[in-house]
């Protein structure tokens, strides 16, 4: 366990510099503050992946984020691998989620939905037995876990060109669904090493077909679904999550710079809310990466708003905002262990210990609900 304790940055002398605790607009969003919330799978769902009340509890404790993303929520059946996962994909899954929204909305929060196909990651016995889909016919590394126990991955057939419409219709059909529920927009989850990002890098896809080979080719689905997302909604209730530096469970490719800049200029082209990166810096509080970072060759060929990722506290969140480096920045762990960030950061407060606990992917309240906020603490303390 380790508690973080923060220091003010200093704001250039007659220069107003952007802050955490400015507003920004992105898309239909007005946010009132940079701080995001960002996607974080939690495992409270039922074994049919019908959410469950519990979850708004969760998610209203930390309404006073600027945007809440929430936890990645399967498409559909093919696409969702993740034991307690939820779904948006039917009617039951789609009611279960509009009191969760609602309690997020009666916070005064703002709430949007991440939408999620895992593709070889899912593991055969979510499917009846049947192989996952991916770019091509390869296989993750490592072990899954199941409702059975820990399996190892097992190989993925390539998704037919014959399917991509069929596809392309889940993902119209989730966001239908989150529209209903009262989200207040999407994001395509096209990052992490799951369905997008397999075809998006060179190391998983060795396709031979429009969907594979030159860069205009492997990005060509990754348009074809945020397209379609905005045509089902519009471009200002749309965002993308991308993970452009690094190994991702497997995922990796031999250009990063120049993949995943033509990604970002698509879907600028396209036009979306924000773009979100998940991007481990290369000396990061939970482990290194030896990759430099891609951001700074994305930042200045899009116009679209600008969100960064991992491994953010205070201090280097302020300075990426100062240096122009992002327009929000979005926090995982620290908003996981602390319901109030806003209020802690403003305050100047501790930080609750983030303690790596096996119960934050439980079925129950301990991990969860249970993190109490900088008043409580107070209290407790007493």
């Amino acid at each position: 366990m380790f508690s973080i304790k923060q220091k003010p940055i200093a704001r250039a002398r007659n220069r107003p510099l952007p802050t955490l605790f400015d507003p920004v607009k992105v898309g239909a969003i007005d946010a009132p503050n940079r701080i995001f919330m960002s996607p974080l799978t939690r495992c409270r769902s039922t074994m049919a992946h019908v959410p469950t009340p519990i979850m708004g509890e969760y998610y209203a404790q930390r309404a006073s984020a600027g945007v809440i993303i929430s936890e990645a929520t399967g498409i559909s059946q093919e696409g969702l691998g993740t034991p307690f996962a939820p779904g948006i994909w039917n009617e039951e899954q789609t009611e279960a989620w509009k009191p969760v929204v609602e309690q997020v909305h009666e916070a005064g929060g703002r709430i949007i939905c991440q939408l999620w196909h895992m593709g070889r990651i899912v593991h055969p016995d979510f499917l009846n037995g049947e192989k996952p889909v991916s770019s091509s016919a390869t296989t993750a590394p490592g072990h899954v876990r199941t409702y059975q126990g820990k399996k190892a991955y097992e190989e993925a057939r390539p998704l037919r060109a014959d399917e991509m419409p069929r596809l392309l219709d889940d993902y119209a059909w989730a966001t239908e669904n989150a529209k209903k529920a009262g989200f207040d927009g999407v994001q395509l989850h096209a990052a992490n090493g799951y369905l997008i990002d397999q075809f998006i890098r060179s190391g998983t896809n060795q396709r031979d077909d429009d969907y594979g080979g030159g860069i205009e080719n492997r990005i060509r689905l990754l348009g074809e679904v945020t397209r379609r997302l905005v045509e089902t909604w519009d471009s200002d209730h749309v965002a993308v999550r991308l993970s452009p530096n690094g190994d991702s469970q497997g995922a990796d490719d031999a250009t990063p710079n120049e993949t995943f800049t033509a990604a970002a200029k698509l879907l600028d082209s396209i036009g979306i809310a924000f773009l979100e990166l998940r991007e481990p810096p290369v000396h990061g509080t939970y482990g290194n990466t030896d990759v430099p970072a891609v951001s700074p060759h994305i930042r200045p060929a899009i116009e679209t708003p600008l969100v960064l990722n991992s491994d953010y506290f205070y201090d280097n969140a302020s300075e990426a905002l100062a240096k122009n480096r992002a327009d929000a920045i979005s926090f995982g762990r620290t908003f996981m262990t602390n319901p109030d960030l806003p209020a802690r950061f403003k305050a100047g407060a501790e930080l609750n210990p983030i303690d790596f606990t096996p119960t934050w992917y439980s079925q129950g309240a301990e991990g969860y609900t249970d993190y109490p906020a900088m008043e409580e603490a107070k209290l407790g303390a007493a």
